[in-house]
């Protein structure tokens, strides 16, 4: 395996492991406190229910709009389209990219269902909620989707370009998340393991794209596996001696 491919796994490992280790203490710490706010969660969200004017509040429910419904799947769908190099390859980007978020949502539902945290009161809804709360759904439903356009296009598009898309994709993300805190209808930890459980998600996915890479996955340009990088460990032959010469034949008496 080429020393490019062996960076981005280990770093998808490392931040995969990180995301997953601080995941589990949040969510330790939600359950030792039986869902009770966390150190800060009410003073964030004091502040923000006395700093809402109107107009801040309509931004704010607009931007959260686009963390739930059609609009991520949508974005999912783009990414998949943008992963793909011809027609053929999008038949299966697209749907390879929609699992991952659909899992993704499985995943934070069987948790949010295992905590069954309770929301902030609902009196200070600036929004409409439902569910329980950790971790949220908008959260991390944009935080998948961000980081699976962010895969597509540093696969298949220009660094410059990939770069402004990376960035628009993680500001939309961490504004649906903030929305959600600000709106009154999650805690700060809430959003916070929404965000942490995205990110080990993508990372587990991406570590088994890496493992195995298949072909439409690859980079442009990158020729893929060779049968080094996946054959099995080759023992150096051992050097060839040269053989030993024949004995000379015996002389007769004539000679």
């Amino acid at each position: 395996m080429n020393e490019a491919w062996r960076a981005v796994r280990s770093g998808t490992v490392r931040a995969g492991v990180l995301s997953a280790a601080l995941f589990g203490c949040l969510a330790v710490l939600v359950g030792v406190r039986h869902g009770s706010p966390l150190p800060g969660d009410g003073a964030v969200h004091t502040w923000a229910v006395g700093h809402r004017p109107p107009v801040a509040q309509a931004l704010a429910r607009g931007i959260t709009a686009t963390g739930t419904g059609i609009w991520p799947y949508l974005v999912v769908a783009v990414a998949g389209l943008i992963a793909g190099r011809d027609a053929r390859e999008r038949l299966r980007t697209v749907p390879c990219a929609l699992a991952v978020l659909l899992a993704g949502q499985l995943v934070r539902e069987a948790v949010m269902e295992s905590f069954a945290r309770a929301r902030p009161d609902p009196a200070d809804w600036a929004a409409y909620a439902s569910g329980y709360a950790f971790p949220s759904g908008h959260t991390t439903t944009s935080a998948l989707a961000a980081g699976l356009l962010c895969w597509a296009v540093t696969r298949r598009s220009r660094p410059d370009l990939a770069r402004t898309t990376c960035v628009l994709a993680v500001c939309w993300a961490a504004a649906v998340g903030a929305t959600r805190v600000y709106l009154g209808v999650h805690w700060t930890s809430d959003v916070l393991g929404g965000w942490l459980l995205a990110t080990a998600w993508l990372s587990l996915c991406g570590w088994g794209l890496t493992r195995w890479r298949p072909r439409w996955w690859r980079p442009a340009g990158d020729p893929g596996p060779t049968p080094r990088d996946t054959g099995p460990p080759r023992t150096p032959a051992a050097p060839s001696r040269p053989s030993p010469e024949p004995p000379p034949a015996p002389m007769s008496p004539e000679d």
